[in-house]
């Protein structure tokens, strides 16, 4: 297969590549997600990303229909990632895409169940050499003997009884021993065959002490001249005298027996200078010749070892990598408290349901579109919250400024696209139907027919499909005039019902909207007031069926109760008057209206 024929890869990329790793090489780490690899070769990570993702779900990713989508999609999975144990993991994470069934998606869910409860179960301590043996594997930088060093270590940590750690009970403990030694006595990877391996320092002693030997002869002969020059300041006054002083000299610089050196002496030379230069040059090559043969021996055991324990490498290679992948990701759902949803064929619905790109205390969300069978759970209080209404193909979401819509709107696509890759979402419970189109839509801050139409073009296809679409479009009319903006959300959800598509719209215009589709339902968010400090206080529930009120009222009274000086709290004060004052003293306490 052609390299430029994968998506991403150009001439240039293609070329970076063959060089590199070879077409062969460099196809089988594209097919198998091999971020490293490629990166190895001198491709920017993200680009290789980007590959990767195209090249192992070019499908899934067309379930991103928007820009905004795929931003949230990238995000989770950085946010995924970060919890990854092995760099290879947190590749593999950032590669994941929507995936085709939702049979393969619970198969995920299923590994990454197994794998949580495992995590979880671990003690402290466990759970650190854990940890510990992914980090040293890690910084050996991968490869066969990392990997059978942190299998062996993982079994030692006494946690391959069960789950994702069944893997490594499958392996034969006693010859992956016996291949530790040889693998740290062979430098670099190897493959199979019989191409020579190159065995390293301390694999074998007779072979480290020729090398030694082999490299102080070469010094030797690179400075023969002064080797000339010092055995002549020895004094010694006959060629016979020199020959023997010059074989002693070598033999003890380079740890050569003397009997060694006269052995490859020449037996006739010109004179001195010849002499030591035939010595230096027939010692070198025939330590080169000894320790080539040595190698060749030591190889040989090497390899014989190797061979008897290929099946069980490879197999502790595999296993380290998917228990670290599995794990990672049960560390994400672990640290972020996410559940496994409930795939169904139609419908979204979440209960306790929380934005994971918000810090500290969020209030958990309970919402629905569509058919579904969750319940609104219990409140605080102990009391039986609202159920979110099924059947309903459209809501339109309205409520006050500041009051969690778009929020809203990013935690649904985040729980849709968690649950299309397989992966636990974060809510006490959720159905999430199957999607072949997210389209996820934030307001812009202006509006113009540029906006307007790129606007149109990225969530209006969309519904022109064979497949499904999850519709979640945010102020619609922050993109046109208002008039004109209540005409065309009304069409939209209209279009959204005809093509048995899901949607929930951020407006607030509902007031001015015709009169939706049966299958259609307004919700409102409330604000309830001022904090101590002067914030708005919102209830972040939708309310169903209920149009939410902006309460503009609180946003005054923080105002009049802020304004720097008499003037402009004057001026807020008007504003009080338009918008009801009696409302806005309700709001303030009277000590803040006089001051």
């Amino acid at each position: 297969m052609r390299l430029q024929e994968y998506w991403g890869v150009g001439p240039k990329t293609a070329e970076l590549l063959e060089t590199e790793l070879g077409v062969e090489r460099a196809v089988r780490a594209i097919e198998s997600a091999d971020v490293s690899t490629l990166v190895d070769a001198g491709l920017p990570r993200g680009r290789a990303t980007r590959i990767l993702r195209r090249a192992t779900g070019a499908a899934g990713l067309d379930t991103l229909g928007t820009g905004d989508a795929r931003d949230v999609y990238g995000d989770l999975l950085e946010l995924a990632a970060g919890e990854a144990l092995t760099g290879g993991a947190a590749d593999r994470i950032r590669v994941l895409t929507p995936l085709a069934s939702h049979e393969a998606a619970d198969e995920r869910l299923d590994r990454i169940d197994q794998a949580r409860e495992v995590w979880t179960d671990l003690g402290e301590d466990d759970r650190e050499r854990v940890i510990g043996a992914f980090a040293s594997y890690d910084e050996a930088g991968g490869g066969r003997r990392a990997a059978v060093d942190a299998a062996l270590e993982l079994r030692r940590a006494g946690t391959n009884e069960s789950g994702p750690f069944d893997r490594l009970a499958e392996l034969d403990a006693d010859a992956l021993e016996a291949a530790v030694d040889a693998l740290a006595a062979v430098e670099g990877e190897f493959g199979d065959g019989d191409e020579p391996l190159s065995v390293g320092a301390g694999a074998d002693e007779r072979l480290d002490e020729l090398r030694t030997q082999l490299a102080a002869a070469r010094r030797l002969d690179d400075a023969a001249l002064d080797v000339l020059e010092t055995v002549r300041g020895q004094g010694v006054r006959s060629l016979e005298a020199f020959q023997s002083a010059v074989i002693s000299y070598v033999a003890e610089e380079t740890g050569v027996t003397a009997s060694e050196v006269r052995s490859v002496a020449p037996d006739e030379a010109r004179d001195e200078t010849d002499f030591v230069s035939a010595t230096l040059r027939a010692l070198v090559g025939d330590l080169e010749g000894q320790v080539a043969d040595r190698e060749a021996t030591v190889a040989a055991d090497l390899r014989e070892t190797l061979d008897d324990a290929g099946e069980g490498i490879e197999a502790a290679v595999d296993a380290v990598d998917e228990l670290a992948f599995d794990l990672s990701l049960a560390r994400f759902a672990a640290s972020h408290d996410l559940t496994r949803p409930t795939l169904v064929e139609d419908g979204l619905a979440v209960r306790g349901a929380r934005n994971l790109f918000i810090d500290g205390d969020v209030q958990p969300v309970t919402y629905g579109v569509g058919t579904h069978s969750v319940d609104g759970g219990r409140d605080a209080t102990g009391e039986a919250a609202p159920d979110p209404p099924s059947g309903d193909r459209v809501t339109v979401l309205t409520g006050a400024n500041s009051g969690g819509k778009t929020t809203l709107l990013e935690t649904l696509c985040g729980v849709a696209l968690l649950a299309a890759m397989g992966l636990p979402v974060p809510a006490e419970r959720a159905e999430v139907g199957r999607f072949d189109t997210v389209v996820f839509h934030r307001r812009h801050a202006s509006f113009n027919a540029g906006v307007l139409e790129s606007t149109l073009r990225s969530v209006v296809p969309p519904l022109t499909g064979e497949g499904r679409a999850l519709m979640l479009v945010d102020e619609f009319e922050a993109i046109t005039e208002p008039g004109r903006a209540a005409d065309l959300l009304n069409g939209l959800v209209d279009l959204t019902v005809d093509r048995g598509a899901l949607g929930v719209f951020v407006t607030h215009l509902a007031e001015d909207l015709s009169p939706l589709p049966d299958t259609a339902r307004i919700d409102g968010i409330f604000a309830e007031g001022l904090t101590d400090d002067l914030g708005l206080r919102v209830d972040y529930q939708p309310r169903f069926g209920t149009v939410g009120r902006s309460t503009p009222e609180f946003i005054v009274s923080r105002l009049v109760a802020n304004a720097g000086d008499r003037d402009e709290r004057a001026a807020f004060r008007s504003l009080a008057a338009a918008v009801g004052e009696e409302a806005v003293q309700r709001t303030l306490s009277d000590a803040e209206w006089q001051g």
